[in-house]
This record gives C-alpha cells, sequence and structure tokens, in this order.
C-alpha cells in the first residue's frame, strides 16, 4: 500500500489503491534531482539533474531527455505571474528570470555587498514578487555567515531578508490564500509558518512550528507543496508526509526512495503529484488538485 494514514484521514486525497509510478532514474550526478515543475502549455514537466548541470525534461509518451545544459547547477524552478521561469542557481550562487526572448534578468545575487551563498528554493506570490531560501552558511569559503529568506519585490529593485534564524531553510510554500508561508528547515527536521504582513514580510510574533517530519526512516524535509484545499505536502521521514492547514498529520505517501528532494502539481486536471527523490523521477494521482502554477 502506498499510503499510511491516521484513522482513514488520508483516503480523501490518495486511494490506497493508488500506485506510484515512476518514470526515470539515474540522475543527479553526485548531487540530487530536484525542483520539478509542471508546464502547461506543452504538457510537459522540467526537473534539475544538479549534479550533472542539466535540466531534463519528462513528457508523455517520449519520457525524459535533456531540455538545457549547462544550467548553472540550478536546484529550484517554479514561474511569476507572466509565466516566466525562475531558478536558484547554484553554480553562480544566484536567483534568475528566464525571458521570453531567452535572455536571463538576474534577480538577486548578493546581500549587501556580498553574495548569496547557495539559493535553493523560489515561490512567486501573485503579485510578482519573489520568495527564496538561501542556506549552505555557515562556510568559509561563502561571504555570508547566516542561511537567510529574502523576498524581493516585483520590479526587482527592492530586496529584504525576512529572516535568519534557521539552519537550513529549505522548501518553502504559501498557504491557498497566500495568508502564510510555510518554510522548512531540514536541519531541525520541522517546517515553520509565518502570517504574512500587508507590505509582503513576514509577521514575525505568528512564528510557529507548524509540524515535525522527523523519524526513524531516512527522509528529511525538503521541497513543499499545498492543494486547493490548504493541505501541505513535504518530504520527511518515510516518504511525503501530508498535514491539513491545522498541522494535524493526516498520513504519509509512502513510496520507497529514502528522501523527497521536490514536489510539483502536475496534468491538466492539477491532481497528479510528480516528486523528485535523490535520482529518480516518480508521480502518483491525488484526488483533490493542487494549486496550479502560472503559464504564460
Amino acid at each position: 500500500m502506498p499510503i499510511e494514514q491516521s484513522a482513514g484521514a488520508l483516503e480523501r486525497i490518495v486511494s490506497p489503491e493508488q500506485e506510484v509510478e515512476w518514470l526515470g532514474s539515474g540522475y543527479g550526478g553526485g548531487s540530487v534531482a530536484e525542483g520539478p515543475l509542471w508546464w502547461k502549455e506543452g504538457g510537459y514537466l522540467l526537473f534539475s539533474d544538479i549534479g550533472n548541470n542539466q535540466r531534463l525534461k519528462w513528457a508523455p509518451g517520449e519520457g525524459v531527455s535533456v531540455f538545457l545544459e549547462p544550467t548553472n547547477n540550478a536546484n529550484g524552478l517554479t514561474r511569476d505571474p507572466q509565466g516566466r521561469l525562475i531558478a536558484c542557481e547554484h553554480g553562480t550562487r544566484r536567483v534568475t528570470r528566464t525571458e521570453p526572448d531567452g535572455s536571463i534578468t538576474v534577480v538577486a545575487s548578493t546581500y549587501q555587498g556580498r553574495r548569496l551563498n547557495r539559493p535553493n528554493d523560489v515561490v512567486v506570490k501573485s503579485d510578482g514578487c519573489i520568495y527564496f531560501t538561501d542556506p549552505g552558511a555557515p562556510d568559509p569559503g561563502l561571504d555570508l555567515d547566516f542561511a537567510g529568506v529574502y523576498r524581493v519585490s516585483q520590479d526587482l529593485g527592492t530586496m529584504t531578508l525576512l529572516t535568519r534564524d534557521f539552519v537550513m531553510p529549505n522548501g518553502l510554500a504559501f498557504s491557498q490564500d497566500e495568508s502564510i508561508l510555510y518554510i522548512n528547515d531540514s536541519r531541525r527536521g520541522h517546517i515553520r509558518a509565518f502570517g504574512i504582513q500587508p507590505n509582503g514580510t513576514l509577521a514575525l510574533a505568528t512564528d510557529h512550528v507548524f509540524a515535525d517530519l522527523r523519524g526513524e526512516r531516512p527522509g528529511v524535509p525538503d521541497g513543499m507543496k499545498v492543494d486547493v484545499e490548504g493541505n501541505v505536502y513535504c518530504g520527511g521521514s518515510g516518504g511525503i508526509w501530508v498535514f491539513n492547514s491545522s498541522g494535524n498529520h493526516l498520513g504519509i505517501i509512502v513510496h520507497g526512495a529514502p528522501s523527497t528532494t521536490n514536489m510539483a502539481w502536475g496534468d491538466e486536471d492539477w491532481k497528479t503529484l510528480y516528486f523528485t527523490t535523490r535520482d529518480s523521477l516518480g508521480r502518483i494521482q491525488l484526488q483533490i488538485p493542487g494549486i496550479a502554477v502560472p503559464s504564460a
């Protein structure tokens, strides 16, 4: 059975008989597969092969092929309200936006004159503001002595450090109404939740641990997604953990791989949960749609 649940709480989301489908393996190149992103107009999925410096494409009936290389060891991917690709680049330690003509705009590369650490994951609010995590510090080879979470304004003119008290900020996701930003800490094994102030920054007084995902089996919090009902999905010990908006643990989607690195909603109805592990790509059909990614 692909799920472990509490009192049948997960059955509304995924059938106990629903099987995980593996779409490919052998990725990562000594690092990990990451950043899955459904490209609605083309009906295909993009994802990052960080170590091999490639962006891969999976399409129905075609399988996996190389979509772009090099990528500056890109990790997390998303799209903005105009459908432009936003990428976190490990190699160049920056966040970029790909314009319709293929040119690259730098979203963020420094903070107070010092280079970012290793931008990891990114989300874009419906108003166009870009939020990203930047783990990696402390490290003598890096300029910043802290790991941060940042917000960049719609016009890219203002970059704000939202918080610097995470050990390893990693995945992040907005609640379905964008009133809450969930940010996980891979090292501490939990997800924290923050209310969003009218100016787009975090209401720090609302900071609390939303959920703890530690356990005896392999897996730590990494990429994270939210569905249209506000349920939160995140990799954790033993598989993909699912919580309702109150933080109650509904169950675990067990796929058998030792880690879940990231996830993406996809297909025409946004009811397919695509996910990456350290070296593989899989998917499982769900019964509640996820929050759609913008298209051009």
